[in-house]
């Protein structure tokens, strides 16, 4: 349905922080948070799911599955499956060291 990845992105999108997406969605603050903490799916009740999908949908935010088309042709962003390579380090490190495999020490 929505993975935390789309989230982030629909968020960094609209530009707007978790709380901003925990108002328009009406759950609370630490649900959002869980729900960005996900690995892939979030996970959540479907009360929960509908309610952050008919808020991103309403904001503007159209959600493309894998290998689905934008159905309305606006601007947008897609990760490309050769990406899922940079996947296990997308916590640490900017996109230059990942890729060039050099880690920051800090």
């Amino acid at each position: 349905m929505i993975t935390a990845m789309q989230m982030r992105a629909s968020r960094a999108l609209l530009g707007i922080d978790q709380r901003r997406l925990a108002e328009l969605t009406g759950l609370s603050l630490p649900t959002i948070q869980r729900m960005e903490a996900s690995e892939t799916m979030i996970r959540g009740n479907v009360d929960s799911l509908m309610k952050l999908v008919a808020a991103l949908d309403a904001a503007g935010v159209e959600l493309i599955g894998e290998g689905a088309a934008s159905q309305s042709g606006g601007r947008g962003v897609r990760l490309k499956a050769a990406a899922a390579a940079f996947m296990p380090l997308r916590r640490g490190g900017d996109l230059a060291e990942r890729s060039s495999g050099r880690r920051s020490r800090g």
